[in-house]
């Protein structure tokens, strides 16, 4: 697989350029409860239409709860012809410790 892992303080630097796409592997209950701002929430119903409309070209972070299951998301995403993608060490659980997070 080539995707990276990376850290909340790298992945935080990322975001604050405004220049990535971050996705959300969880269940709608867990992403309503807290998210990264801007995450859009990815499942079975809306993966190929994320697919087809997300720039390639920008870097990718994958989140899910711990840092775990976005690993074989990740590589499914490079897959997918995403030029450079990442899965969030830590999950939402390691960005919850120390970054703000977004709630409905």
């Amino acid at each position: 697989m080539a995707f990276s892992r990376i850290s909340v303080v790298d992945a935080d630097k990322l975001i604050q350029n405004d220049n990535v796409t971050v996705v959300d592997i969880r269940d709608p209950a867990s992403f309503a409860n807290g998210r990264i701002k801007n995450a859009i929430r990815v499942d079975n119903n809306n993966i190929q239409s994320v697919i087809a409309e997300t720039d390639k070209s920008k870097p990718l972070i994958v989140v899910c709860y711990h840092g775990n299951s976005s690993i074989s998301a990740g590589g499914f995403f490079d897959s997918q012809g995403f030029e450079q993608v990442y899965s969030l060490d830590g999950g939402m659980t390691g960005w919850m410790l120390s970054k703000p997070v977004v709630q409905d």
